[in-house]
C-alpha cells in the first residue's frame, strides 16, 4: 500500500514556517524574515523535509522596529544591502507560490502551518497577506504546533530541550536564523510525526 501525505492529515498539507519579526504585534510590527520548509511522504508514510525556503523582507512601510527585538535575533540593520531583503509582498508571493504548487502536486486542499509557537508565525504571515491584499494558502486558523506535540512527546516545550530529548542536533549560536529554525523544526515534527504511524 502506498501512502500518500495528502491522506495523512485530512487533506491539508503541512508546511513548516518561522518568521523574525521586529517585535510581536503582527498588524504594527516589522516582519523581517520568512523561512519555508516543504514536506513529503515516502511509499512507507514516513514525512521528511523535502525543501528549504527563505526570504529577507525590507520593513512596511510605516513599521514598528522594536530594537530589543533586534537584538534578540541578532539584526543590527533591517535596511542593510548585504541582507538583500525584498519588499514583503514580492516575498510573501514567491513564497505562496511555492506552497500553492506544492499543494496542487500533493492533491491536497489547502497548507496547515506547523511551527513553534505556531500561532505567533501563523498571525505574521496572515497580516501580511492581508496588508498586501494577498491569498493566503493556510488554514486560517488551524496549525500544528510543536510546542504543544513535543510536550506531549518528550515531556519539552522549549526548542532547545525539546531538540535534546528527541536526539536532534541543536546549535545554540545559530537559533534565531528563520532557515535555522524552520528546518530543526521540521526535523521535529516529521520525527513526532512519524511516531504515530497511520495504519
Amino acid at each position: 500500500m502506498t501512502f500518500q501525505i495528502k491522506d495523512r492529515f485530512r487533506g491539508f498539507l503541512p508546511i513548516v514556517v518561522d518568521v523574525e519579526t521586529a517585535g510581536f504585534n503582527a498588524q504594527t510590527d516589522a516582519l523581517l524574515e520568512v523561512a519555508v520548509v516543504t514536506l513529503e511522504m515516502d511509499s512507507t508514510g514516513r514525512l521528511k523535509p523535502k525543501q528549504t525556503y527563505d526570504r529577507n523582507i525590507l520593513p512596511f512601510e510605516g513599521a514598528n522596529i522594536e530594537q530589543s527585538a533586534l537584538k534578540f535575533i541578532g539584526m543590527e540593520d533591517p535596511y542593510h544591502p548585504f541582507r538583500n531583503a525584498m519588499p514583503e509582498k514580492q516575498a510573501l508571493k514567491e513564497l505562496f507560490e511555492v506552497i500553492n504548487k506544492e499543494i496542487k502536486a500533493t492533491g491536497c486542499t489547502r497548507a496547515i502551518l506547523v511551527g513553534h509557537n505556531a500561532f505567533f508565525d501563523l498571525n505574521f504571515v496572515l497580516a501580511a497577506a492581508e496588508r498586501n491584499n494577498l491569498k493566503s494558502p493556510f488554514h486560517q486558523f488551524s496549525t500544528f504546533d510543536t510546542v504543544s506535540l513535543s510536550g506531549l512527546a518528550y515531556g519539552q516545550t522549549v526548542l532547545a530541550k525539546a531538540m535534546e530529548k528527541a536526539n536532534i542536533e541543536w546549535d545554540n549560536s545559530l537559533a534565531h536564523s528563520a532557515v535555522y529554525d524552520t528546518e530543526k523544526t521540521a526535523d521535529l515534527f516529521c520525527k513526532i510525526v512519524n511516531q504515530w504511524p497511520l495504519e
